[in-house]
């Protein structure tokens, strides 16, 4: 999340430098390259709402409260900016290049012109494909594979980047809940009566994302590793505040109504895809064999 004074912002990086190479005492500083990776250009979107109160309830205030409206407008504007963000997940986890909402187009394709969650996602260099779309349930033996996957992401020079994911964000779904907190919540293992250490304890964050219910396909149980390090340093998701909300009031002068109005600009997209894998959905790269 961050806070912008352009009406659009391009995203892009370089790809990796190669490695140091020993020259030995007085040895010449060999040359190394670099050049633009993948851009994307995310552009800012207005919003707006507005509510009126009449002049007859504003004279029958006794049965009313008249200072729930605007909260209630203020929780409305919130609530927007949290389902916006959870529309984009849900979409990307869908497969979706893009939604509509009220009539106004937003991009859910990372820099490479590829979904968030894909299995193609393509080198600029080498043009070597990665997945980070899994398909297998979630699984103390799923968490473990798709976390050692994205720890062997690689950058646009083929050159692995250590990822590090920290946080798992699902949606509320109970039976998915129960399998993720069994898996880390216990510093032994889940899956035996035994003593052995579950490694997997004390390392995570979870979220769970009430939101991204409503943008999802019923009846599926998708899980995601984040790396917020990496999305923070890389600008995977990218979230950007123009204008803050700024809210206004006159009266009507047909209706005598308290007319109230909030504006505000911001927008979001996806720029960099390593920071985040998904799993259990249909289509994706098979984690575990068998």
């Amino acid at each position: 999340i961050g806070s912008t004074k352009k009406p659009m912002d391009k995203f892009t990086s370089l790809t990796d430098m190669d490695e140091f190479d020993p020259v030995g005492e007085n040895g010449p500083y060999p040359v190394t390259g670099m050049e633009e990776g993948y851009s994307k250009i995310i552009e800012q979107m207005t919003w707006k709402n507005s509510f009126s109160i009449t002049q007859e309830a504003v004279e029958d205030a006794v049965a009313i409260d008249l200072r729930k409206k605007p909260v209630k407008f203020t929780t409305a504007y919130y609530r927007t900016r949290e389902r916006f963000g959870a529309r984009f997940f849900g979409e990307a986890i869908k497969g979706s290049d893009s939604f509509t909402l009220n009539g106004k187009t937003f991009n859910c394709q990372t820099a490479d012109g590829v979904d968030l969650f894909a299995t193609n996602h393509p080198s600029k260099v080498s043009g070597a494909a990665q997945s980070n779309l899994f398909a297998d349930a979630f699984s103390a033996d799923a968490l473990a594979a798709a976390e050692t996957k994205m720890q062997g992401f690689k950058g646009d020079n083929d050159n692995i980047l250590a990822v590090a994911p920290n946080t798992i964000l699902i949606p509320n779904d109970y039976a998915l809940k129960k399998a993720v907190f069994a898996a880390i919540g216990s510093d032994k293992d889940p899956d035996t009566a035994n003593n052995g250490y579950n490694f997997e304890f004390g390392r995570w964050r979870v979220i769970v994302w009430a939101y991204l219910n409503e943008f999802i396909t019923a009846g599926t149980s998708p899980w995601i590793l984040l790396d917020s390090d990496y999305n923070e340093e890389y600008d995977g998701a990218v979230w950007l505040d123009r204008i803050p909300l700024n809210v206004k009031s006159d009266i009507d002068s047909g209706t005598d109504a308290n007319v109230w109005r909030g504006r505000s600009r911001f927008t979001a997209g996806f720029n960099d895809w390593r920071f985040a894998a998904v799993g259990g959905v249909t289509g994706g790269t098979q984690l575990i064999s068998g």
